[in-house]
């Protein structure tokens, strides 16, 4: 169990003042049984009415709206909370789900419905027929298969962080045999989705005290990853940029069947598009009682 101070900071400048339009916000960590969310507080300069909602995947999104044009824009998000995740988790898969493959209920189907469809374009199957080579036959264990695919995924490419906002589609991350984390688990999602698997792509904080993952320039930074649904176990977490399973160390704010969904800031200001001089992004996930620092990779 770990109590964890996080602070992602957003800071746009501009050449001259500008007029902002609404700015959607997904920087509240995702509360759930092994995530308690202690506080939870955004500062905005200029000042900006915040209203809150929950989109279609239960994630907390905030839209900002401005009066007040400024030449810097800052988002700060701050928050504490308790991190409750085993590092070795025991997935209890329900017997028919066991060996792949598996037929999922009626039900299932239907809620998972675009989860289980690739999100980018494969037509010469290159991405499907790279996972089907994870498949040992015709009753190949599911939790096995799973792992080994995330693992392929960090045997296949070699891990470079990228500041661009554009993902690399997983047909290029193949061909390329490099990407960032984004890439990593865009690569991981479409292809268990090709073997008929619900999967989602998830973003948030990646927690390295011991300074040993791929991704994090610091104790922490900005991070995505994957769930897949296995009946039984229900949504289960894999890092492929870091070959783990389970998420001890990882904090959700946002789920989605499409990694352009899971935009930490996303908006819009009045003025040429060459207005914005700089960005620049901070984070850092630390202990409750150490102050917190900065750097990362941005997401």
């Amino acid at each position: 169990m770990s109590a964890l101070t996080v602070r992602h900071r957003t800071t746009y400048h501009y050449r001259e003042p500008m007029g902002f339009g609404p700015h959607r916000l997904m920087l509240r960590p995702r509360e759930s049984r092994t995530v308690r969310l202690h506080t939870h507080d955004l500062e905005i300069s200029p000042p900006a009415t915040v209203t809150w909602a929950h989109d279609v995947a239960g994630n907390a999104v905030a839209t900002a709206t401005f009066r007040t044009p400024a030449d810097t824009l800052v988002i700060d998000s701050l928050a504490t909370l308790t991190l409750d995740v085993e590092q070795w988790p025991v997935f209890e898969i329900a017997a028919s789900a066991v060996t792949y493959p598996f037929l999922l209920s009626d039900d299932d189907m239907t809620d998972l419905g675009p989860l289980r469809l690739q999100a980018y374009l494969d037509s010469g199957g290159h991405l499907h027929d790279w996972a089907r080579g994870f498949v040992a036959g015709p009753a190949t264990d599911t939790l096995s298969l799973l792992k080994d695919i995330s693992n392929g995924v960090a045997a296949r490419i070699a891990y470079e962080a990228r500041d661009e906002e554009t993902v690399q589609t997983p047909v290029e991350t193949l061909a390329r045999g490099r990407g960032s984390c984004r890439d990593f688990a865009v690569l991981f999602v479409d292809a268990v989705r090709s073997l008929g698997f619900g999967a989602r792509i998830v973003s948030g904080y990646l927690y390295d005290p011991d300074l040993n993952t791929l991704g994090s320039a610091d104790s922490g930074s900005t991070h995505a990853w994957a769930e897949v649904y296995v009946p039984g176990a229900g949504w289960i977490t894999f890092d492929p940029t870091n070959r783990s399973v389970g998420g001890f160390n990882l904090i959700p704010v946002a789920v989605a069947r499409h990694i352009r969904q899971t935009a930490p800031v996303a908006g819009r200001f009045v003025g040429a598009a060459a207005a914005c001089s700089a960005l620049e992004v901070s984070v850092s996930v630390e202990p409750l009682n150490r102050p917190a620092g900065a750097g990362g990779e941005v997401v």
